[in-house]
């Protein structure tokens, strides 16, 4: 399979069903997700709005994650970013995955960056238009785990519970959902 070609392959690539897996805090995932961010950043600097972001669990210093890296681009024009520098980003490893077949999140445009073997995933990009208040969302939950380490305990408990009874990526992203809700709700009467 080429790299970044998603749609119409007879067998998906491996990483599509990688099972989630929590591995304990790694103080290397701030600097490699400043490297990712800063790399997206001049990838798609034409494009950008309101930046790039680290978020996802790895951006949380101390908090156990599946070692991937969320980044998240806020751009004037999510078409024309995918028309113009989906080329860009595939020459840098980057998978595209279509809206048809990224289930749940018409918002966004999702890119995943494989590992060398292309068994497991390294790091995902989200693809925002300006302004989307799921980006406001996200942000909003990296910064309450960062500031309550109890907080960002309990939503470890929860990752580690789902490894092991969800069966498989959407069902684990899923029950997150709940204490995602939770929190930003609380965030909210703040």
């Amino acid at each position: 399979m080429a790299a970044g070609n998603v749609r119409g392959v007879t067998d998906p690539p491996p990483w599509a069903f990688e099972k989630p897996e929590i591995h304990p805090p790694d103080p290397s995932w701030a600097a490699r997700g400043a490297a990712v961010r800063a790399r997206i950043a001049d990838l798609l600097a034409p494009w950008l709005a309101e930046g790039v972001d680290h978020i996802g669990s790895t951006s949380v210093p101390g908090l156990a994650a599946k070692p991937v890296l969320d980044v998240m681009a806020s751009v004037r024009d999510l078409d024309e970013v995918v028309a113009a520098a989906r080329a860009r980003l595939e020459r840098e490893g980057w998978c595209y995955v279509p809206p048809d077949l990224d289930v749940g999140a018409p918002w966004r445009r999702f890119f995943v960056q494989p590992d060398e073997t292309g068994r497991h995933r390294r790091a995902h990009l989200h693809v925002l238009p300006s302004g989307h208040p799921r980006r406001t969302a996200q942000l909003t939950f990296r910064d309450a785990l960062r500031a309550d380490p109890s907080l960002a305990a309990e939503y470890t408990a929860l990752k580690r519970e789902l490894t092991r009874t969800a069966s498989d990526r959407e069902a684990y992203t899923q029950g997150k959902t709940e204490f995602v809700h939770r929190v930003l709700a609380l965030r909210r009467e703040d």
